[in-house]
């Protein structure tokens, strides 16, 4: 554990709330964009198989940004970073309405994901240390507020798209609104340098042999949210043959259980400790998953899907926990399981979707009952290290 100054509990509270609002402010950007990916994929003029392509780079652009972001942590005050990167993050949202070639689309969400895993990485190395200040798990709350932000990013998209908005007006109108708030809410952030004895890491950081099996926990976890978040909807419509208005609701369930699980995940984690909870989550996802795939029942197959929300909801927090933790350069090791488990999750779509390309949507969502399988079998290795 490393060593912190005390931090008056006044300061401290306000930092929580602080960053909070960040990992809230973070998803509203994603689910804005992801939930006006018709309107952009009209106004470029490509089809599925086009938009699968382009959906792919966000995720190399994340592989690629979040190794650096390990020399940022370590070179800069974490306070005056994460307020820099979560506005480049917001102004990221203004680049996708408007690119009108499949190339100039893929080359704009490559910057548009580098951007969203260096603030990533940054607010979460935040988190890590208002966390230890607290003494006590409190990471996956912060995630849970993600959950939150996402849903009233996609809230608002729905709005904008039913009214006819233009994607761009709604992006720009969004982009500066939540550019006031991180600015507003991150004066309360907490001023944190890493120790000067420290060695600085190599301007790409990879996973180094604590932090990779780590981030592969975190890789099953991201995969399964990232396989429900984009194709719940879908497989609802095209599987079961149920109208949009159920395969809308089918998302938001699962939304809704990931983003309570996750608020209900610290008590739980502070009472069974990390390697348990995950051992259950991982049967609770596995279950829905198989419930996904082997039955034909509308509301089986959504309450699956809930039960993998609920399963694979408090995994990824306790990954970055775990991560800020080992090593002797913690903003390295957390970059690096940032980098394998979001990376690999922002692949997801793509991967799911070529699955179903050449198979199909239901074989596709059996490698999302392997990999909640296999998040279980990692779990020891979240085991806090005093415990190991």
């Amino acid at each position: 554990m490393r060593m912190l100054d005390t931090v008056a509990p006044s300061i401290l509270r306000r930092a929580r709330v602080a960053t909070s609002i960040l990992f809230a402010v973070h998803g509203v950007v994603m689910a804005s964009f992801a939930a006006r990916l018709p309107w952009v994929a009209d106004h470029v003029g490509v089809g599925a198989g086009g938009l699968g392509v382009a959906l792919l780079m966000p995720g190399f652009g994340a592989i690629v940004a979040m190794p650096l972001s390990a020399r940022l942590t370590h070179r800069y005050d974490l306070r005056s970073l994460t307020r820099v990167l979560i506005v480049l993050w917001c102004a990221a949202l203004l680049m996708p309405g408007w690119p009108t070639s499949l190339p100039v689309l893929c080359a704009v969400l490559l910057v548009y994901g580098a951007s969203a895993g260096l603030a990533d990485v940054a607010m979460n190395a935040h988190a890590v240390v208002v966390e230890d200040r607290y003494g006590r798990s409190i990471m996956s709350g912060f995630h849970g507020w993600w959950s939150i932000g996402g849903l009233v990013g996609a809230g608002l998209a729905a709005i904008a798209a039913r009214t006819d908005m233009d994607a761009r007006i709604h992006f720009t109108t969004v982009s500066v609104g939540l550019t006031g708030v991180a600015l507003l809410a991150s004066r309360w952030l907490i001023p944190h340098r890493q120790e000067e004895t420290a060695d600085a890491p190599p301007a790409f950081a990879l996973p180094t042999k604590e932090a990779l099996p780590i981030g592969l926990v975190g890789l099953c976890a991201v995969f399964a949210e990232g396989a429900g978040v984009d194709w719940s909807a879908v497989f609802v419509r095209d599987v079961l043959d149920h109208p949009a208005s159920t395969a809308a609701a089918t998302v938001a369930v699962f939304s809704v259980s990931m983003a309570a699980a996750r608020f209900a995940g610290d008590a739980v984690v502070r009472r069974f400790g990390p390697v348990a909870t995950v051992r259950v989550a991982a049967l609770l996802a596995t279950a829905g998953a198989l419930a996904v795939v082997l039955s034909t029942r509308i509301a089986v197959v959504v309450a699956g899907f809930a039960l993998v929300g609920i399963g694979i909801a408090v995994v990824v927090p306790l990954a970055f926990a775990a991560a800020g933790r080992v090593g002797d350069n913690p903003g390295r090791s957390l970059a690096a399981v940032a980098g394998i488990a979001y990376g690999a999750g922002l692949i997801a779509p793509g991967v799911i979707g070529g699955i179903a390309h050449l198979s199909s949507l239901t074989v596709s969502f059996i490698v999302v009952v392997i990999v909640t399988a296999l998040m279980g079998l990692g779990a020891r290795t979240l085991r806090p290290a005093s415990a190991k």
